[in-house]
């Protein structure tokens, strides 16, 4: 990963989900957000912020010890990506604790799986951000199979049925949720969420300080 890129994600670990959101939908991006029932492995995990790399699999039967195709897509992610898994995972857990440590040393900061994930005290341990819709001990050995890597997929939305990530999207991800902020525009949206963060933090100093929530968005505005 590059200085530029690693300067760029830590710019937004600076910033919450909610700024993020408020932003995008100034430029029209109504419905970024991830579906509320994709939630934090661990309440106490770190933030999740890193570019997408995609995973798509689908529910098949098929022979075989394992699947070839999951694991050159794990092969495939380089530092500062989310692994981004869609699908039509149903019961069964897309990767447990090996896979996900494999996704960590190759430098992936988070993972997000519209399935479930298993080993889930094994995977906290390890320390990396991890958002799913559940926790399953049933392997998806012959079950279910990676079908491509690193092209356009769709996830569940919040406001919207479906939120389309694209390779090189943006993922931030909190407790509030997660918010996907398209590539075109990376560099507004976090300027603005930046403009913005400074602002709140102002008027949250000046509150702590005792002063009068009435004066303080009279003197900064409430939008």
């Amino acid at each position: 990963m590059t200085h530029e890129l690693d300067a760029l994600r830590q710019r937004f670990l600076a910033v919450d989900t909610t700024t993020v959101s408020d932003v995008l939908e100034q430029v029209g991006c109504r419905d970024q957000a991830l579906a509320t029932d994709l939630v934090p492995l661990s309440p106490g995990q770190p933030k999740l912020a890193g570019f997408a790399y995609t995973v798509r699999g689908q529910r098949m039967p098929y022979d075989g010890p394992g699947d070839p195709d999951k694991m050159q897509a794990i092969e495939g992610m380089s530092p500062g990506v989310v692994s981004v898994w869609a699908g039509d995972a149903e019961g069964m857990a897309c990767f447990g604790e090996l896979l996900a440590l494999g996704m960590k040393v190759r430098g992936c900061t988070g993972i997000v799986v519209s399935g479930g994930v298993r080993d889930a005290a094994w995977i906290v341990k390890h320390g990396i951000p991890v958002y799913t819709r559940y926790r399953s001990p049933v392997q998806s050995i012959t079950r279910w199979k990676v079908t491509g890597a690193q092209v356009p997929v769709v996830m569940p939305g919040a406001t919207a049925r479906t939120v389309p990530v694209n390779p090189g999207d943006f993922l931030l991800g909190d407790l509030d949720g997660v918010v996907v902020v398209p590539a075109q525009h990376l560099e507004f949206v976090l300027a603005e969420a930046e403009r913005i963060t400074e602002r709140e933090s102002r008027i949250r100093g000046e509150i702590d300080d005792g002063a009068s929530l009435d004066v303080v968005l009279g003197r900064y505005g409430r939008a």
